[in-house]
């Protein structure tokens, strides 16, 4: 284990301390769910940013084999922990605009280390343009762990169920990708064929998720019915993919995982769906 690993691993484990500690302090409800949100929005950021701009590239030498979904992992782990953790523990313990500050230049010298330690690098991106996004990132966990205090309806609940859903399918497809080159996309986004799987991938999951969460909310049909929609769903969409010459199965198992895994989705979703029009634990101050 190098040193690239361990800062990202340090962050990481750091991070889950400090998403524990919120939960025992605020109800571990209210928090996870905000917690879940917050991944969402980082993901759809990320996925404008840095999978379609290239906007920088992370370097947590996790995966050996090939740097472009090296660097995917290091965006994961700064977009599933770090950031949606720190967040979190600001909306749940109420600080001031001091804080959101502080946090704000931490981040921002955090990043200016990982550029001297040549364990990430900007292509065109900035560190001022990390510190103006993260000002209004923190300003939504606000709102947002606010609203959640209550039972969601509408699109409020709807626009919820999505962002804590995406990246639950997003993880699940793009992961095995990377790290047991199970299948592969050619849509022609980008020359680099990894970059190109990756950047395909994320538009994959956020349109699954679209299905996820209609299914999620139907309420008209069996939920028998519900789940056999979804997995034949899963199951012609890779046809269509493959007999397209976009995806292309390298393992035997590859496509049967994506069937379960739309089944998993579903589930989660549904439980998620429940949990959001419930009234959740209000923060101990």
């Amino acid at each position: 284990m190098n040193l690239n690993s361990l800062c990202y691993l340090g962050l990481g484990f750091i991070s889950i301390i400090l998403l524990i500690y919120v939960c025992i302090k605020t109800g571990a409800k209210h928090a996870l769910l905000t917690f879940m949100a917050m991944v969402g929005l980082g993901y759809m950021i990320e996925g404008v940013i840095y999978n379609f701009l290239s906007s920088y590239q992370y370097y947590p030498n996790f995966i050996k084999h090939d740097p472009i979904y090296d660097s995917a992992f290091g965006a994961i782990a700064s977009n599933a922990l770090t950031l949606p953790v720190s967040a979190v523990f600001l909306a749940a313990f109420r600080k001031s605009w001091l804080w959101i500050f502080m946090m704000i230049g931490l981040f921002a010298v955090i990043e200016w280390l990982f550029l001297e330690l040549h364990i990430y690098k900007h292509n065109w991106w900035k560190i001022g343009y990390t510190s103006f996004g993260l000002f209004f990132y923190f300003l939504f966990v606000k709102f947002l762990y606010r609203k959640l205090s209550f039972p969601l309806k509408g699109f409020l609940h709807t626009f919820c169920l999505y962002l804590i859903i995406s990246p639950f399918a997003g993880t699940l497809h793009i992961v095995p990708i990377t790290l047991f080159n199970n299948r592969y996309y050619e849509f022609g986004l980008f020359a680099n064929q990894s970059k190109d799987t990756i950047a395909f991938a994320t538009l994959f999951y956020l349109c699954e998720s679209l299905v996820y969460v209609f299914m999620g909310k139907l309420r008209i049909l069996p939920r028998w019915v519900k789940y056999l929609a979804t997995g034949l769903s899963m199951y012609s969409a890779n046809l269509i993919l493959k007999g397209a010459g976009i995806l292309h199965s390298l393992v035997w198992w590859d496509i049967w995982y994506y069937i379960v895994l739309s089944f998993l989705a579903l589930l989660f979703t549904e439980y998620i769906s429940k949990c959001l029009y419930k009234v959740t634990v209000h923060a101990k101050t």
